[in-house]
């Protein structure tokens, strides 16, 4: 059972209200999405956002920090990423200078000296688990994580709290507001779903993407837009390493506008399909099942 924290009011006041805010910064959430953050905010429980890389899994996160005056505080997971790096580590260098210079103390006091505040280097968990203004803990790509660092991030989203043997207990004040992202690369533990709420973000809808695109590319004709959505859910259907996100898409859309293009027609695609494609491979499956000339 989660610790109960001081309450702290909340950000939105209603799932259409999270609609809004996010759209002031420029984030389109769709009902099921700004539903979850609603939740999330309202409820004070992690979300986890699961979904192909490229569909804005961090981006809602940055919206939402913006939205609220949060500073985001964000752990990048990787292979091999351990406590050290996700929690805290002591200052090994400034703790050797300090007991050398300690030579006339005991044992006992240099060893509570060394192990004092100002040696400590706090990371991520910690420094979101201990601000008392309002906090956005963005855990990203957990599933690229070793599995042993869920045990880890359980015992922060149970209470958030964190245990530094040398110090105690350090319990948060103003719990943040926490996203998981996952591109789905393996499973998840049931354990750590079971702290989060679920959301799963795919690749929007043909109209959200070209609301979006208007959004963020103003100046780019509507007939363009148009093409460059309709080509984009075409690429996404083929059987590519890695498909174009909706940031690609984008910079397409700016790309187009930097050149003076005024139709997205064979010759257009071929010479900028690198702003979306990748990898060579990819390209030469795109231009083969569109049959550029």
């Amino acid at each position: 059972m989660d610790r109960a924290l001081p309450t702290t009011p909340p950000v939105f006041a209603s799932v259409d209200d999270v609609i809004t805010r996010l759209a002031e910064t420029g984030y389109l959430a769709d009902k099921g999405t700004a539903t979850a953050v609603f939740l999330a905010d309202r409820l004070g429980k992690p979300l986890l956002i699961e979904g192909p890389a490229g569909v804005g899994k961090t981006e809602l996160s940055r919206a939402v920090a913006q939205t609220a005056g949060a500073e985001l505080v964000r752990l990048q997971c990787y292979e091999g990423v351990d406590e050290s790096r996700a929690l805290y580590e002591w200052n090994h260098a400034k703790q050797i200078l300090r007991i050398q210079s300690s030579t006339e103390n005991s044992w006992e006091d240099t060893r509570q000296d060394v192990f004092a505040e100002e040696f400590l280097l706090s990371r991520p968990l910690l420094t979101a688990i201990r601000r008392s203004d309002p906090t956005v803990l963005l855990i990203d790509e957990v599933d690229k994580a070793d599995v042993e660092i869920e045990g880890l991030l359980l015992e922060v989203l149970s209470d958030f709290a964190v245990t530094v043997p040398e110090l105690g207990t350090i319990t948060a004040t103003r719990k943040p507001f926490t996203v998981l992202t996952s591109n789905g690369t393996r499973e998840l533990s049931e354990a750590l779903k079971r702290r989060c709420l679920f959301l799963h973000l795919d690749f929007p809808d043909a109209d959200l993407e070209r609301r979006i695109l208007a959004s963020r590319v103003p100046e780019l004709p509507e007939a363009i837009a148009e093409q460059l959505v309709r080509t984009v859910r075409v690429l996404r259907g083929m059987q590519l390493k890695k498909l174009p996100s909706v940031a690609e898409t984008i910079d397409w859309g700016r790309t187009l506008l930097a050149l003076g293009m005024d139709t997205l027609d064979d010759e257009a695609i071929r010479t900028t399909l690198g702003v979306v494609l990748k990898h060579q491979a990819d390209q030469q499956r795109a231009e083969s099942e569109l049959r550029l000339n």
